[in-house]
């Protein structure tokens, strides 16, 4: 009976470790996520940025080329 209670608590801490460690890699991922998302507004921002320059220097183009 020691036995088993004994190898059910080595589980039950094996379970426990395995949480603790899945939580700090959601943590590390959420934040890679921010930090890409972060990262993906500033790039889109930029791209918008430079359509906007684009489309400014071909209206100033003459139609007839």
């Amino acid at each position: 009976m020691q036995a088993e209670l004994d190898t059910l608590e080595a589980k039950i801490r094996q379970v426990a470790t395995l949480c603790h460690a899945l939580r700090q890699e959601n943590i590390a991922l959420r934040q890679q996520l921010l930090a890409a998302q972060q990262d993906n507004k500033q790039l889109t921002a930029r791209l918008d940025a430079a359509k906007a320059r684009l489309q400014a220097l071909l209206e100033t183009l003459p139609e007839d080329l």
